[in-house]
């Protein structure tokens, strides 16, 4: 197969090169926190504590794909696909209380700026960005930054981390030039939004995804009227949409059809409405053919007035 080796290899490729940016950014990521204490500057720790967010989500890449490679056993019926999720979970309430944090400081430092070592500060940030840009570069050439999730997640924390480097350095600049002790806890105040609203987003996708929600990108409307427009279908019900893992998308429903059907046809209708249903994003499909003799309800979800399913 083909198809499959090409797979293999961008998966292969993806993960070396989240593997030498993950030890890249954790090694600098020590540095920048042990001079952020040194130097005394707020917004060199935020950088800091915007590279461990990195440093996790890259962690948790490498581990999703190592995972995603076990394959499912009796215990667990999807394999492991679905830590990625639950990871990134954690992830999300880890920047959180990185970022509540870092406001904690800045608002004592408002109030009366303490002593910067700049120059410290300003060779650090500086290198810090030369480091972001590097990894950038690593994975824009090496890895699949478009279509896999895990990567482009990577990808995109990497970029914004850029901003925070700069905003340490142009508070270094700052301070220097004209004095102005404020722009330290400016800086960090910027970047630790920055760090809470990944965490913020993260944490709201992992959960929807932990709630079994509807993916975002899949519309329930299209997939009633791919399946009901298959010849042969009466009825819908007892539809569920939900995502296994990042972009993997699974749905079950029951369909009512004439109690005329020969197994060989529903069979039939069966593989076209998979088929069509791929092409609407859904990679899973478990359906239950009935017939119209059997007792249901005519609603989509199934439920009754007092939310029982039935």
């Amino acid at each position: 197969m083909a198809h499959d080796h090409s797979h293999d290899h961008t998966h292969g490729a993806n993960k070396k090169v989240l593997l030498v940016s993950f030890f890249i950014i954790t090694g600098y990521m020590i540095i920048e926190a042990i001079g952020g204490f040194l130097t005394n500057s707020l917004a060199l720790l935020a950088d800091a504590g915007h590279m461990l967010s990195d440093s996790i989500s890259l962690a948790i890449a490498l581990i999703a794909f190592k995972l995603a490679e076990k394959a499912a056993n009796h215990s667990k019926t999807y394999g492991y696909k679905r830590f990625e999720i639950l990871a990134a979970a954690i992830n999300g309430v880890t920047l959180i209380g990185v970022a509540l944090y870092i406001f904690y400081e800045a608002i004592g430092r408002f109030a009366n700026p303490p002593e910067v070592a700049t120059t410290g500060m300003l060779i650090i940030s500086a290198f810090g960005l030369l480091v972001n840009i590097l990894v950038a570069w690593i994975m824009m050439r090496g890895g699949d930054t478009k279509d896999n999730l895990n990567m482009r997640g990577a990808y995109l924390h990497v970029l914004s981390d850029m901003l925070g480097s700069v905003g340490a350095i142009s508070a270094a600049l700052l301070i220097i030039f004209f004095g102005w002790g404020w722009a330290d806890p400016a800086a960090s105040v910027i970047v630790a939004a920055l760090v809470l609203r990944s965490g913020y987003y993260v944490t709201k996708s992992s959960l929807h995804v932990l709630m079994e929600g509807t993916p975002p990108n899949i519309k329930i409307e299209n997939i009633i009227h791919t399946i009901k427009k298959t010849k042969g279908v009466i009825s819908v019900h007892d539809l569920h949409v939900w995502s296994i893992t990042s972009g993997m998308n699974a749905l079950s429903c029951h369909v009512v059809v004439g109690n005329q059907l020969t197994l060989a046809e529903s069979e039939k209708m069966v593989q076209k409405i998979e088929h069509d249903l791929k092409h609407e994003g859904i990679n899973h499909v478990t359906i239950q053919m009935e017939t119209d003799d059997h007792d249901h309800e005519d609603s989509i979800l199934c439920m009754d007035s007092r939310g029982h399913r039935h």
